[in-house]
Order: structure tokens, then C-alpha cells, then sequence
């Protein structure tokens, strides 16, 4: 199992075990001070004695998808969805993931969708949903003259006779 940390905090702590041995304390006793296990502690001392060094792999699970291919997915989100076919241009989720597949041949759940999409510095966009017959001036009409006059007939307890 992986020491907690960074790559260099655990270079730190492998010189800081080997340092307390070099003073005579026992791989446990150095293991206990440091909080690894003991045998993290021996596999340090052997690989000094060999000169041979661990080299560590960096933390997490390596990105299925290239910077290279992230530069194209990028472009062709530009292009629009109604290009690749769908009848509203809006990007979803599920629509990006069928996207990468047919494009790329990766497959991606739509949650590991959302994290391509951050490390492309994309952000969750709502679309504003409004009636396409909507009329702002009635709108503003009926906020200013009607609505008052609603309000005042409903405190008065009388109906507002539509």
C-alpha cells in the first residue's frame, strides 16, 4: 500500500528512517518514529545497500484520453451538437460520453465525463428556459398594472373578478 503524501514527503520520510538507523536505532524502533511498517524500513536499508533507488509512479489513475485528443474533443464540442446530430445544440453529459466513443473508441461513464470536462476547464451551464412565444412588454404590463390591483382586491377579501 502507498504511504500517504507526495513523492517527495515520502523521499523525505525514507531519509529520515534511514538517518535514524545510521544513529543505531533498530528497523522497528526507526519504522515506529518514522509510521511506516517495518519492513517499509528494511526494503529502504536493502535498497541503500544496492544502490538501487524505488522510483515512485505518480498518485492516481493515468487520464484515458491524451492532451492531443482533448484539443480535438474540445474542437468538436465547439462545432455544436446539432453537427453530431442532435436536434437541440446543448451539450449533456451522456451526450459528450457517446461523443468520446464514437470519436475516440473510450468509454466513459457520464460522471467521469463531468471530470475530462473540468480538467478542460469547462463549467455546468444551465440553459435559461423560456417560451419562445413570450412577450416582455406584456409581462411588464401585467407586473405593473395587474398584479397591484390583484393584490389589493385579494387583502380586501373580495374577488378579484377576472
Amino acid at each position: 500500500m502507498r504511504i500517504q503524501g507526495t513523492n517527495k514527503q515520502a523521499d523525505e520520510r525514507c531519509e529520515r528512517g534511514l538517518t535514524l538507523m545510521k544513529k543505531g536505532l533498530t528497523c522497528r524502533q526507526a519504522a515506529a518514529k518514522v509510521g511506516v511498517s517495518q519492513r517499509t524500513v528494511e526494503r529502504w536499508r536493502q535498497e541503500e545497500r544496492n544502490e538501487t533507488k524505488h522510483v515512485r509512479k505518480k498518485a492516481g489513475v493515468r487520464a484515458r484520453l491524451t492532451s492531443k485528443q482533448l484539443v480535438r474533443l474540445e474542437t468538436e464540442l465547439k462545432r455544436g451538437a446539432y453537427v453530431h446530430g442532435y436536434a437541440e445544440d446543448y451539450w449533456t453529459l451522456d451526450r459528450i460520453a457517446h461523443l468520446i466513443w464514437t470519436t475516440f473508441g473510450v468509454r466513459y461513464h457520464p460522471s467521469g465525463v463531468w471530470r475530462v470536462m473540468q480538467r478542460m476547464g469547462w463549467s455546468n451551464q444551465k440553459p435559461k428556459r423560456q417560451a419562445v412565444q413570450r412577450d416582455d412588454e406584456a409581462i411588464a404590463h401585467w407586473v405593473r398594472y395587474k398584479w397591484p390591483q390583484i393584490k389589493k382586491t385579494a387583502r380586501a377579501g373580495r374577488d378579484p373578478g377576472f
